[in-house]
Order: structure tokens, then sequence, then C-alpha cells
């Protein structure tokens, strides 16, 4: 006979589980592919729609603004009504978004359409609340271990295989594609993903913090793409960026007072928690500077640029994803030795240096070499911000966590971008040569201020580190 505790013992399906890890560990690629196949083509985007580069920034920008306001909501109410119930809610409206993104006969059209996808970010908590749920205790790090990986994987597909894709057929061709792709995966789903047995029917939707944090954000990401062409000193601009800023005040002021709010004010006490949270929205905010500058160095002509076409600088930028996937792999194993603090330093540090090499680099080619090593620093710091959270926050408070540090995640690639389009439409000059009409191109100095912009976020990242509290080994605390 079974002894009391094996009848009480959850009994897992694993030939179910492995079926379901996979299916989303390709959701999580999918995803993170169909983000980073448009960054090769904002430059041809740009001259499709007649708009500039800081106006192009909006088609990153506002996917993860959206992205950030409904995030939370998308948990929470995967608590109410079920998270395979959501996660297909999800699923349906991110379909419909791609389809017409590909279909976008305007510029408004376009953006609208790429901010509603914001809402798959969704995905990512919905997918690891079931693994956690449906899977075996011990195969749940293996989970979440190869659905981060997936991040790295669909970034580093986005870049090559969006290329390739955009520049033998056109960069709407990567949506036709997608459609069918992430139709498929919406009905394999469906079959495939059971209902989530656990509901939380007194969990609470803090729907004014979600708007006022999302409308802070889009009031500043505006106000940044609207400075090159109004005028940083122009009354809408300042306007913009003004309310953006004033609107964090309610935000706080409310965040404290409910129950289940968006931002935790107490979960943020946390020292920690706080120095993870900063950092990562700084190291984010690094990135998409830097990946946003060199794009475009790389499809300008020359004299600024080689004059590379969107497959060639899609490939250029690949051994930058590639390092950052091997370096957070490797990272990941030696931190459990010698501690989380020591990456998080030198993350920083390397980093900053890696930035600041490339705004001294007069050749974009060159860029790239100094930008993997700084990819280094950024493999270092993604892996030692995580382990510092989850190492520091009650096993009862992970989820929220977790959730939150999406959140600053969300906010950093929402100003990243932005920073790096307004400045290279800022610092332009009209360059003459090749026999051809005069051009208005960014100036070198254009791209220094973008890679100063990306090493300052290091160096913040790097000083909000000096303060954190070991988690791992002997000087732990």
């Amino acid at each position: 006979m079974k002894s009391q505790q094996e009848e009480l013992k959850p009994q897992f399906d694993l030939t179910y589980a492995n079926r379901a890890l996979v299916l989303f560990a390709v959701l999580a690629a999918f995803v993170l592919y169909v983000e980073f196949m448009l960054l090769p083509s904002l430059p041809a985007i740009a001259k499709d729609y007649s708009v500039n580069s800081a106006q192009a920034s909006l088609i990153l920008a506002l996917y993860t603004v959206l992205g950030t306001a409904v995030n939370p909501l998308v948990g929470k109410l995967g608590d109410l009504f079920g998270k395979k119930k959501v996660l297909m809610f999800v699923l349906v409206i991110y379909s419909v978004m791609v389809t017409i993104t590909s279909f976008a006969t305007n510029f408004e059209i376009l953006l609208a359409s790429r901010a509603f996808q914001g809402i798959g970010l969704g995905i990512f908590p919905l997918a690891f609340s079931l693994a956690r749920e449906q899977f075996p205790k011990e195969m749940i790090p293996r989970a979440q271990g190869l659905i981060s990986a997936m991040f790295g994987a669909g970034t580093a597909a986005g870049l090559s295989g969006g290329a390739f894709v955009a520049n033998s057929y056109g960069w709407q061709m990567n949506y036709h594609i997608a459609t069918v792709f992430i139709v498929v995966l919406t009905v394999l789903v469906f079959f495939q993903v059971r209902e989530s047995p656990f509901k939380n029917p007194t969990a609470r939707l803090d729907y004014v913090g979600a708007g006022l944090l999302g409308a802070a954000l889009a009031a500043i990401v505006f106000g940044l793409s609207a400075g090159s062409s109004l005028g940083w000193t122009s009354v809408p601009v300042l306007g913009l960026n003004l309310c953006g800023l004033l609107l964090l005040v309610p935000l706080v002021l409310f965040e404290r007072k409910v129950k289940e709010p968006v931002l935790n004010l107490k979960l943020l006490g946390i020292r920690n928690v706080l120095i993870s949270n900063g950092a990562a929205l700084a190291y984010t905010l690094s990135m998409y500077a830097a990946f946003q500058a060199i794009i475009y160095q790389l499809e300008l002509p020359t004299p600024v640029g080689p004059g590379f076409d969107i497959l060639e600088a899609g490939l250029y930028v690949l051994p930058i994803a590639i390092t950052l996937l091997v370096v957070a792999y490797f990272s990941g194993i030696l931190i459990s030795r010698l501690g989380v603090k020591l990456f998080l330093l030198l993350g920083g540090v390397i980093g900053a240096i890696g930035c600041y090499l490339a705004s001294t680099s007069s050749m974009a080619i060159q860029s790239i070499e100094f930008l993997c090593f700084g990819a280094v620093g950024l493999g270092m710091l993604m892996v030692a911000t995580q382990n510092l959270l989850v190492l520091t926050v009650k096993n009862q408070d992970m989820g929220l966590a977790t959730s939150m540090s999406t959140v600053f995640k969300n906010i950093g690639s929402s100003l990243g971008a932005p920073i790096s389009g307004s400045l290279i439409s800022t610092y332009t000059a009209i360059y003459f040569g090749g026999g051809g009409p005069p051009m208005n191109l960014p100036t070198h100095m254009a791209f220094q201020y973008c890679y100063y912009a990306a090493m300052i976020g290091f160096i913040a990242a790097f000083a909000l580190s000096l303060f954190a509290l070991e988690v791992i080994g002997k000087k732990s605390r």
C-alpha cells in the first residue's frame, strides 16, 4: 500500500511536461525573434515612411511601453481567470497585431499595431507560471533556464534571419512569415497546453498604477522622439518630458496605498532588490541605445558608414548577440563559485569600457569589435542581477519580484532606442561627394553621443552594484 505522503504527492505527466516545455521555449524564441527582426530594417522603414531615426525608434519603444503597462495585469488576469485562458487571449491579440503590421499602409498604423504587439510580453509570465505549476519541482530550473536561453537564441535569429528575409524580400515579408508561425503556435497552445488548476479569485488588478506608468513612459518617449524635429527647448517637447516626469509623483503616491501594486515599493525598499532593478534598467537602456546606433551606422553610406545592406548589417551585429549568449551561460556557472557582486562590478566596468572604445572608433566595423567586448559585461550583468534578485527575495515574493524586474527592464528598453534615435537625427550635416546630390547624414559626433549614453548606463549599473550585499559564498549576509 502507498503511504499517505505518496498519495498526497502531486502526480506529474512527464511526457506532457516535456512537450509543453518545448512549446514554451519556441514561443519565447519567436517573440524575441519578432522583436529583433525589425532592428536591421529600421533605416529602410524610416526611408519607406519618410520619417527620421528618432521617429523610427518609436517602433521599438512603443512596443515595450505598452508591454510594461500590461505585463503585470496579464499575470493577475491569469490568476483570476486561468493562465491558459489568458494566454490564449494574449496570443490571439498578438496574432492580429502581427498581421496588421505586415500590411501597414502608413506610419501611424505601423506604430499602433507595433504598440499593441507589446501585449506579447505577457506570454512570458504566463508561461513561467504554468511551468512552475505543472512541471515536477526538479524540472523547473531546467525549464526556466531553457526558456531564458531562448531569449538569446531569438535575438540572434532575429538579427540574422530577419536581416536575410528583409534584404531579399522586404521587411514586410518578415511579418507575413511571422503571421503564419504565430497562428500555428496559437493553435498548438490551444490543443497541447493544459489549464492551470490554481486560481486566485481575490487577486486585484492595479489598473491605475499600470495606466500611470504607461502614460509617464509614453510621454517621455514621445518627447525624446520629437526633440530633433520640433526643437529640444520647444513647448511641446518640454511639456511632454515634464508631463512624463510629473506623472511619476502620483504613481509613487498611489502605489504606496494599493494592496497589490504594479511597483511594490515595500519590496523595492530591500537594498538588493532596488539595486538589481536599477542596474537592470540601466544595462537594458545601454543595450538598446548601442544596438540602435550601430545598426544605423553600418547602413549609412560613406563617408559616415560603410553603406551595408540590411543583411550585411544584421550579420555584422550577430557576433554581439552570440557573445552575449555565451558569456551569460558561463557566468551562470561561475557565479555560484565566485559570488554575484564580482560579476556585477566587472559587468559594469567592462560594459562601460566597451562603449567608450566604440565612441572613439572612426569606423563602424571597428565599433563592432568594441561592442562585442562590451557585450561581455552586459552578459555578466544580466545573469548577476537576476541571481541577486532571486537569491534575496523570499519564495512567496518570487513571482512579484520577477514580474517587477521585467517592468524595469522594459522601461530601460523603452528609453534606450529613442535616446539614440534622437541623437542620430539631431546631429547631422550636409555631405558632398560621389558625384551624387548632397546628403543630410548623421555626424560622427551623433554616434559618439549614443555610445556615451550607453556608457553612462553601464557606469550607473556599476555605481549601484557597489552597494549590493553578497548573496553567495562566505561573504554573503
